[in-house]
């Protein structure tokens, strides 16, 4: 009962103990969540309200059937992007029409992690590349703070890619609003210094206090400041998503990334906190059922797509959090909010939900890893590099693709050209190694040792076979040919049919094949299909050294064959 109803556990084994570090954690995430939240829905093209919305039932949905004790979920600047420019081509944004597909958008989400879960197919976010991931992220995240310019500066900017947005700035360089550029400029020097000094402190919610303040002390507004406005207080009422079968296939590229990318965000967040605490496990499927069913009941009350932010989880983490309690107790603050604080809102200035969205994305922009990348892997830089530039100049929804399609490239490439050896022996000794990484080891002029590093299977086997015959065309005084098996750990059907017709060409050559450190899997195989009768059992020995030690010897196959016979029958 507790893998699919995981709060069962860290409530059976609570203690008062936790409690204090649980209240502390989720008043502390509560009141980051608060201008967070509206920032978040203000970047997603929705009114601020909807960010407090999805800060509510969500959360309490996630403690309940999410494994993470520590996770913080919530509105994140990533998936509002992906909303604003999925949804964004299909209706205007802050429209009534916009909101009603965002709440669609976000069943849909739930639906599909929730599915992907159920039939346990976690392990599919596993193909997208780390330099990939790293790689739309960065770029996303100058996307994010672009975007945020004209709420900075107090201009009107068209929606556009980063190029545009920086043509259109300069454009209108001489329409800054200088109260309102001064504003949030402010705020960022005033977050950034939080963050210095401690993670702690509720720095978005200090600054949207004093933002609040100053426009109501100096009259701001007078000066073109702009404000969020009237903020409708009260819980948001229970009604079903309009759905439509047509509106969803249109929604349904944007749907899939999300899905895909939240998830991502999720897991690897939940994953770097488990590693402190090591009291409980995280199960991948079942972290997308409870973030499936967060998103699917959260539309029922108005709220958009949310998962897991890197932010507040370190805050929830570094406040206290030891269960789900601190999400719920952070649900309770925001729904407090909704009830009696909204209206304290109302002169709250745009260009401090913005700052709030550019110091929390800009922190996303991983040059260190884009640093190490260059300095450990220049393929792994490359796909760095490729998916944050495709990302920059195609567009999110377009990045993503790009950067799929990457990681399903790599991967087909590193399973079609796995990693193959010559081995050499070494020096005054009976070991074997590559012969390219040590330069005390020499090729054998009449013997081959090839070592295979990874299955030997359909989408490899044309490059195993082609390696081999290329070194054996160099080799015209060839006569052993020895493959090591002892990375090999399957065969398939190919691989048999392809190793037959290698030991048919062997012997027409008068090269006898041997295999050594064959397990036990790939020995079956090998019996199943009655190749290793064709081999020989004596020609599946243990170890190079042996073969080495038969061939120094000089003990000819035939002499084996005749030996092993004599063996056998006595």
């Amino acid at each position: 009962m507790k893998q699919y109803l995981p709060f069962l556990d860290w409530v059976k084994k609570y203690k008062s103990s936790d409690f204090s570090g649980d209240l502390s954690a989720g008043l502390t995430v509560g009141v980051m969540l608060i201008p967070q939240g509206m920032a978040y829905s203000m970047l997603a093209g929705l009114p601020p309200i909807y960010g407090l919305y999805a800060s509510t039932i969500p959360l309490i949905i996630y403690a309940l059937f999410g494994t993470s004790r520590q996770l913080a979920v919530g509105p994140v600047a990533m998936v509002a992007l992906l909303i604003s420019s999925g949804v964004g081509a299909l209706a205007s944004i802050g429209s009534s029409e916009f909101i009603t597909l965002t709440i669609l958008l976000a069943f849909m989400v739930g639906l599909i992690q929730f599915v992907m879960g159920v039939f346990r197919l976690g392990f599919i976010v596993n193909f997208l590349s780390h330099p990939v991931i790293a790689g739309f992220t960065s770029a996303a995240a100058l996307i994010i703070g672009f975007s945020q310019l004209k709420h900075l500066l107090g201009i009107d900017i068209p929606r556009g890619k980063v190029h545009e947005t920086i043509i259109n700035v300069a454009q209108n360089i001489e329409h800054i609003n200088l109260p309102t550029f001064a504003l949030g400029s402010a705020a960022i020097l005033i977050l950034l210094a939080i963050k210095r000094i401690k993670r702690r402190i509720p720095g978005p919610l200090i600054v949207v206090l004093l933002g609040i303040g100053a426009v109501s002390v100096l009259q701001l507004t007078t000066l073109g400041v702009r404000v969020v406005g009237e903020i409708p207080s009260g819980l948001p009422n229970f009604s079903s998503p309009a759905i439509s079968l047509d509106v969803m296939q249109l929604l349904l590229p944007t749907a899939l990334a999300i899905a895909f990318v939240s998830f991502m965000e999720s897991i690897a967040v939940a994953k770097a906190i488990q590693k402190k605490h090591k009291n409980y496990e995280i199960d991948n499927n079942q972290e997308l059922i409870g973030l499936g069913l967060a998103n699917i009941i959260g539309s029922f009350f108005k709220a958009f797509p949310v998962t897991g932010g890197f932010s507040r989880t370190a805050v929830n983490d570094q406040s206290g959090a030891k269960t789900g309690l601190a999400s719920i107790i952070s649900a309770i603050l925001i729904v407090l909010t909704l009830l009696f604080l909204t209206s304290y809102f109302y002169h709250l200035p745009t260009a401090i939900l913005s700052a709030i969205i550019m110091v929390a994305v800009f922190g996303l922009i991983d040059v260190k890893e884009a640093k190490h990348l260059w300095q450990t892997d220049k393929r792994d830089f490359a796909l760095f590099m490729v998916t944050a530039i495709g990302t920059l100049v195609l567009g999110i929804e377009e990045g993503i693709l790009l950067g799929a399609a990457l990681s399903l490239i790599v991967v087909i490439y590193t399973i079609s050209y796995p990693h193959i050896a010559v081995l050499g022996k070494a020096e005054h000794s009976n070991i074997y190694r590559n012969i390219e990484r040590f330069e005390d080891v020499q090729a054998l002029d009449d013997t081959l040792i090839i070592r295979f590093d990874a299955r030997l299977y359909f989408a490899n086997i044309n490059y195993f076979k082609d390696f081999v015959w290329q070194q054996i065309e160099e080799r015209p005084n060839l006569k052993y040919f020895v493959l090591d098996a002892r990375a090999i750990n399957g065969l398939d059907s190919s691989a048999i049919h392809t190793l037959e017709d290698m030991l048919d060409e062997f012997r027409s050559k008068n090269i006898t094949f041997y295999m050594v450190d064959v397990k036990g899997p790939v020995r079956d195989k090998l019996k199943e299909s009655h190749l290793l009768h064709r081999i020989g059992e004596r020609y599946i020995l243990n170890n190079v050294q042996e073969v080495g030690d038969l061939i120094q010897h000089s003990l000819h196959p035939a002499r084996m064959d005749r030996q092993y016979a004599l063996q056998t029958n006595s």
